[in-house]
């Protein structure tokens, strides 16, 4: 079972909205209601988008003692030591695993942990999708790759 965030989660959900998208009017900034958590992009969102998929994967899966990767982000949302074992031995990439067993948290959420092990490099890559693609796929501008 995967352990929460906490406070943070909760800002970082509805910032990650694009600005384009309308919410309620009587909603503050750092709503977090269902309505507006519900416009923020979930991992499983951008587990649609294989280009970012190979991106993240490229900066996560390796292994390095001193760079934070897939397994430290794993660890922190609660996989056990054993299952964190186990996907390393597995063919499919350990990162697109971690990925799909939290597919319902927030990609803010995901970019919270980037910045806690100081991973600018993937925090960056989120962004973009966040305030580029993400808007796109909203207005069906972007066609989903299933």
């Amino acid at each position: 079972m995967s352990a929460p965030l906490g406070p943070l989660a909760d800002t970082w959900t509805v910032s990650f909205v694009p600005a384009d998208t309308s919410k309620d009017a009587s909603c503050a900034e750092n709503c977090t209601c269902s309505s507006c958590s519900l416009l923020a992009p979930t991992i499983s969102d951008l587990l649609n988008d294989q280009d970012l998929l190979d991106v993240i994967r490229i900066k996560l899966d390796p292994c390095h003692p001193t760079v934070k990767n897939w397994r430290n982000f794993a660890s922190k949302w609660g996989m056990p030591y054993d299952e964190l074992c186990f996907l390393e031995q597995r063919p499919q990439s350990p990162t697109l695993e971690f990925l799909l067993r939290n597919s319902q948290r927030t990609v803010g959420q995901l970019m919270e942990l980037c910045r806690l092990y100081h991973r600018a490099d993937v925090e960056k890559v989120l962004r973009r999708w966040v305030d580029e693609e993400w808007p796109r796929r909203g207005r069906g501008e972007h066609p989903r790759n299933f």
